[in-house]
């Protein structure tokens, strides 16, 4: 048995794989407000990437009946990460990886800029043919929101599908461990997610007004199943990992072209594809009943279903086979897990600790991507090593080529 377990006083049990992996105390009590909420199912489980996080802490597992509680979900609906293996190798890429580098910025809209009456770098000015089809299967469903919800209309929705976003959100050129190489990346629901899941959370908090005081933190305002606001929420968010999944895909389509405008070679993308997320709610059924299940910050890993544990910029990231350790709900870590703040990281350390860290990475070096440093995380190998019950590695890869939003 490699998880610790921690009770909680008028609570659920906690049940973490952090064996050799530091835990905040903030973090610790952010999950047992959590563990005191009346609708947690059976215990929770706590993923060794844990840190604090706005609304729950992230890399738990929030199993629970009859309620559902949004701010756990987060803002960043269904964020997520997705894998493809190509039958390059090594030997195929330029000596030179910044062109690689370049046709894969200028393929996908990254970043953001706030400006009056001008587009923001992050999003399209006219959406490809790619994008196009993806809305087009999004927006039935998009309408039906809001019509209900009209303040979801007036938001980033068509024009930012297809496109990575900021802060840790990035697309990587990797090898894996027999040099082949793998395009991998990382991004959610763009502006629409954040919007919905900022609306609904209001919602929930305005339905509890009254018994806001009673709970151990606001961020932890629920909707009970039944309720109108609760089915609601269910199909927007929904409809929101939807869209995180498909603007993956469309990003996907976006670097395969721009990578064959670099590399001579003709070449195959789908030998291995992954698609997963690691911010979301589903149905599933455990140790015999029904639950929702609140991955914040955690990735499924039901026997032999694929993920993706990504390390931190400059750190070596895994494809990894689940297990379906019962225990965990078949969860595992969505990443190494920050042990510092963005700010702390950008108050700590200096442009030069950066091009050190990623000496071996074309990729930014510059004031603005401080706060993703390697040293920020903690150790992706102890991370994997504490979650070794719930995972087995199936693919080790290393990043040569990374672009950050």
């Amino acid at each position: 048995m490699t998880y610790q377990t921690q009770a909680v006083s008028q609570g659920k049990v906690i049940k973490l794989w952090t064996e050799g992996v530091p835990v905040e105390d903030d973090a610790r009590k952010q999950l047992m407000n959590t563990a005191r909420m009346p609708f947690i199912f059976r215990h929770l489980a706590v993923m060794p990437d844990v840190h604090l996080g706005k609304g729950s802490t992230i890399g738990s597992v929030i199993p629970t009946q009859g309620a559902i509680i949004p701010a756990a979900v987060g803002v960043d609906i269904g964020c997520g990460m997705m894998a493809a293996r190509t039958t390059l190798t090594a030997a195929d890429l330029p000596d030179n990886l910044h062109g690689l580098r370049s046709a894969i910025e200028a393929a996908v809209p990254h970043g953001r800029t706030v400006t009056q009456g001008r587009r923001d770098k992050g999003s399209w000015e006219n959406p490809p043919a790619v994008v196009d089809a993806m809305w087009a299967a999004l927006r039935p469903g998009f309408e039906r929101i809001t019509e209900k919800y009209p303040r979801l209309k007036n938001t980033n929705n068509y024009k930012h599908l297809g496109t990575l976003g900021t802060g840790n959100h990035f697309i990587e050129v990797c090898l894996d461990e027999a040099d082949q190489v793998w395009f991998m990346l990382h991004s959610g629901s763009r502006g629409v997610g954040n919007a919905i899941g900022s609306h609904f959370i209001e919602l929930a908090q305005a339905d509890m007004r009254q018994h806001l005081a009673n709970l151990p933190d606001k961020d932890l305002a629920y909707f009970e199943e039944g309720s109108e606001h609760f089915a609601d929420y269910v199909e927007a968010v929904g409809w929101a990992q939807d869209y995180a999944r498909r603007n993956r895909d469309a990003m996907m389509v976006n670097v395969v072209a721009a990578a064959r405008q670099v590399i001579a070679k003709p070449f195959a993308a789908d030998i291995e594809a992954v698609n997963c997320h690691h911010n979301y709610v589903q149905r599933e059924t455990h140790f015999g009943s029904e639950v929702l299940v609140t991955r914040k910050g955690a990735v499924s890993a039901k026997k032999g279903e694929l993920g993706i544990i990504p390390g931190s910029m400059g750190a070596r990231s895994y494809i990894v086979r689940g297990l379906g350790n019962e225990e965990s709900f078949c969860s595992c870590s969505h990443g190494a897990g920050r042990t510092m703040s963005r700010n702390e990281a950008k108050r700590r350390f200096t442009v030069d600790d950066q091009i050190k860290a990623t000496a071996h990475v074309e990729c930014r070096k510059d004031s603005d991507v401080i706060d993703e440093i390697p040293m920020a995380y903690k150790d992706i190998d102890a991370v994997m090593h504490a979650q070794r019950e719930l995972v087995e590695v199936v693919h080790t890869l290393r990043q040569v080529v990374c672009v950050k939003g």
